[in-house]
């Protein structure tokens, strides 16, 4: 008997994980991918002797990956290496207050503590909260589909409801933080974590708070070679599982029938399987390659998620303040935020985020440099003049940086790259350079996140930072996994 045959559009954190689960599962697996790497936004380049991830830079919940080695029955250590970061980040403000994010939650409380009118114990506390609302939320909102009523019916669904009022999904993000600390450093600290799935702390719900447990009380880590290491070992993984790749072939258009799909159409060739599953950016899919089905409008015409705007910096010298993870706040706060969400600009002295992976990764830059992934949150694409953002915001960096470090650093840049929202709409098919699909504007946007299956097609199925749970590398494998369990066994 001949195995049952599925394809995969994007080859994607998300499609390399659904290729290894539907590889499992028992399935002659097609991965087509338009680029001509593996990996999606989790890839990496070479400039002048510097290795940069070019991608997410943040590893949380690392059995996300190594659960896919297991099913395989495979020992992840084979394929996959990583260590946990202590600490995971250091965080400076304009003044000069400077707070250690030690992995250990009692001695980041203690250096909150020592450098902000907040005390140890209202940090535990905090750091508590948001892990209760972890369990009653994760196994609800995270595990599972949202999209099927059955997935209701279960004693963990009535905890969380019997728990409503707990999870603060009626304040705003920012409205919680600013009823638990005195400091507003510590609401700025809090509040950050909105952007890592490029929502406004203003109007997102307090829910997602729970984004802190799963990086300071779960803790953060790095893979032995950096973060293109996850996607390289995953696609090893999938090549040994049988799985063909097909690189620079974009897909023109789905077929489809009635009530499935029948093929996919690549160079002028379909390619027909029994089962699709989709990587791509949903709101690219129905537009592109899906005009003739019902557009789901309540989902694509959400407010999209913030982008981001990158200069991988190759440094000339190397500075013993700085970690893997560093924060440079704005000033204001409110001006920052007000700048993305409300102008669809860039203030002049926004937040710097560098990532430096040459502290551990030996060979990602020269001895005696440093490879920096420098990174400010960015409205997505809606026309800007992106060539002034860039020169303006690369200027107010450099004099940000050049205040906290007390350094001249324009001379020691030796290598320079620029991502911005209008590339990564162009590589990634990301739409409107948004890197995290829609943006959690209200109490339920999690509900408006598309669903891992298709209401209308009994075959295709979906999975990647668009669709549920989220768009975080653990998040995507989540949703990979979620939409390959839908799928009937061969």
């Amino acid at each position: 008997m001949s195995k049952k045959k599925a394809i995969v559009i994007g080859a994607g954190i998300a499609g390399l994980g659904a290729s290894v689960r539907l590889a499992v599962k028992g399935y002659d697996v097609s991965v087509y991918e338009k680029n001509d790497f593996f990996g999606g936004k989790l890839t990496s380049r070479n400039v002048n002797g510097f290795r940069f991830d070019y991608g997410p830079s943040i590893f949380t919940m690392p059995q996300n990956v190594t659960e896919l080695f297991e099913l395989a029955g495979k020992n992840p250590a084979d394929y996959f290496e990583y260590t946990r970061l202590d600490p995971i980040f250091h965080y400076f403000y304009e003044d000069g207050t400077r707070i250690k994010g030690c992995s250990d939650t009692t001695k980041f409380a203690e250096s909150v503590a020592e450098n902000t009118l907040d005390s140890k114990e209202t940090v535990l506390k905090y750091l508590d909260k948001v892990k209760e609302i972890n369990e009653l939320t994760e196994d609800v909102f995270i595990n599972r589909s949202l999209h099927k009523f059955k997935n209701f019916l279960n004693k963990e669904t009535v905890k969380g409801v019997l728990n409503f009022g707990k999870i603060d999904a009626f304040n705003t993000m920012n409205e919680v933080n600013e009823k638990t600390f005195d400091d507003p450093k510590m609401v700025q600290f809090f509040n950050r974590y909105a952007t890592y799935n490029g929502s406004n702390p203003y109007e997102a719900p307090g829910t997602l708070n729970v984004i802190q447990h799963y990086e300071i009380n779960r803790g953060a880590y790095l893979p032995k070679g950096g973060m293109q290491q996850i996607s390289r070992s995953v696609y090893e993984l999938a090549v040994e599982l049988g799985v063909e790749f097909h690189f620079g072939k974009k897909v023109d258009k789905i077929e489809t029938s009635k009530s499935k799909v029948e093929a996919i159409v690549v160079e002028g060739e379909r390619r027909e399987a029994d089962l699709f599953m989709s990587n791509m950016d949903v709101y690219y899919l129905y537009n592109q390659l899906l005009p003739q089905a019902k557009r789901p409008s309540k989902v694509l015409d959400q407010p999209k998620s913030g982008s981001a705007l990158v200069f991988y910096w190759g440094i000339n010298k190397s500075f013993d303040e700085l970690t893997v993870h560093n924060i440079l706040f704005a000033k204001s706060m409110e001006e920052e935020y007000e700048a993305i969400f409300g102008q669809n600009n860039v203030c002049n002295d926004p937040t710097i985020y560098i990532n430096i992976t040459s502290k551990k990764c030996q060979g990602d830059a020269p001895e005696g440099g440093e490879n920096w992934f420098t990174m400010i949150n960015v409205p997505n694409n809606v026309g800007q003049d992106w060539d002034e953002i860039i020169a303006r915001s690369r200027k107010n960096i450099i004099a940000k940086i050049n205040r906290t470090l007390g350094t001249d650093i324009e001379p020691l840049i030796m290598a320079e790259e620029v991502m911005d929202p209008g590339r990564i709409d162009e590589r990634y098919l990301s739409a409107f350079g948004s890197i995290y699909g829609n943006r959690f504007s209200s109490n339920f946007s999690a509900f408006f996140r598309h669903p891992n299956f298709s209401k209308e097609f009994k075959n295709l199925y979906f999975c990647g930072g668009t669709v549920h749970p989220g768009s975080s590398i653990p998040l995507s494998l989540k949703s990979a996994e979620i939409a390959v369990g839908m799928v009937k066994n061969v």
